[in-house]
């Protein structure tokens, strides 16, 4: 999901800049400590090697910015809970294919997750606690946990970010399948992937290899992200959606787009000075943008209710 601002927003916000910016804003832009305390693990957690990095720990950050008390220890010994019940009932039996049935039967049939296709933009979707509370949750998150508790049963298990559906691939000694969290973890082969396209896109888009390649845990977060992002630019909730792009910045500090959407969501909060400078970071990254004229325009805007100063200041 592609949610960066179109360039026509910067239109739409500059038009408000002297009545929203220069009036102020009440709210309270302060993280509290445990907020703040996730963000920093957060960044530490995604910083590391892909062999390090904690998938699931990762996506229980995520969540707990939501929720400033989420107990992450205590939902990852779930993770390690669901492997437990699954290996007790398979006993002594070994080989791959037969553990990924074992696996998928558990989770679907027996504790009964299942994707949410009645509510699939609640946002609790893309919160990993609440898919284990509530069993409930999008392609990503029930692709998360499921690799999760594979890779705790020692399963080839990889994510796969497959347009319009994240996918688990399970790498076997003669053949690759394919399972689709959403769909009660229906197996499928590689060679079956246009099917799948053909459900999402009604046959318009044709099967690329570039289709099937795998997702870095870092991938899986960044995607994880940017689906949030987009649930909350969609019912302009502008506070959570920064708190999502400053996460997004944790995984890609050089991103432009997002620096952009920095900018222009500070804008709409009120935060002109920020705005100013972090837009004016935009334009040094991006000079050419497409969008780059009305962001010079609206940066304008900005340092005119700061007075003469702060143009002189920066040599404009």
């Amino acid at each position: 999901m592609d949610v960066g601002f179109e360039a026509r927003s910067a239109d739409r916000i500059a038009g408000n800049v002297d009545g929203g910016a220069r009036a102020g804003n009440t709210v309270d832009f302060g993280m509290s400590d445990q907020a703040r305390s996730a963000r920093g693990l957060l960044g530490e957690a995604v910083g590391k090697s892909e062999r390090d990095l904690e998938l699931g720990r990762a996506a229980l950050l995520i969540a707990q910015e939501e929720y400033p008390q989420l107990p992450v220890e205590r939902y990852v010994a779930r993770l390690d809970a669901l492997a437990e019940s699954v290996k007790d009932r398979l006993a002594d039996e070994t080989a791959g294919p037969i553990v990924l049935r074992e696996l998928i039967r558990a989770l679907y049939e027996q504790e009964g997750f299942r994707g949410n296709k009645e509510a699939y933009h609640d946002p609790r979707n893309s919160f990993l606690n609440d898919v284990l509370d509530r069993r409930l949750g999008i392609p990503l998150t029930l692709g998360i946990m499921l690799l999760e508790v594979g890779w705790r049963m020692q399963l080839p298990l990889e994510g796969v970010n497959f347009p319009g559906r994240f996918l688990v691939r399970y790498r076997g000694i003669s053949n690759n399948l394919l399972i689709d969290p959403f769909d009660g973890g229906r197996i499928r082969f590689e060679d079956q992937a246009q099917e799948l396209l053909d459900q999402v896109y009604g046959g318009m888009v044709r099967m690329q290899d570039s289709f099937l390649r795998s997702a870095t845990k870092r991938d899986m977060i960044h995607r994880l992200l940017v689906n949030l992002k987009g649930l909350y630019v969609n019912v302009h909730d502008d506070l959570r959606a920064l708190a999502v792009v400053e996460r997004l910045l944790l995984l890609r500090p050089d991103s432009p787009g997002e620096r952009r959407d920095r900018g222009m969501l500070l804008v709409k909060l009120g935060r002109g000075n920020e705005a100013r400078d972090q837009l004016r970071e935009y334009l040094d990254f991006a000079p050419h943008a497409a969008d780059a004229p009305r962001i010079r325009s609206l940066v304008r805007r900005l340092e005119r209710q700061d007075g003469p100063a702060v143009g002189r200041a920066r040599g404009r």
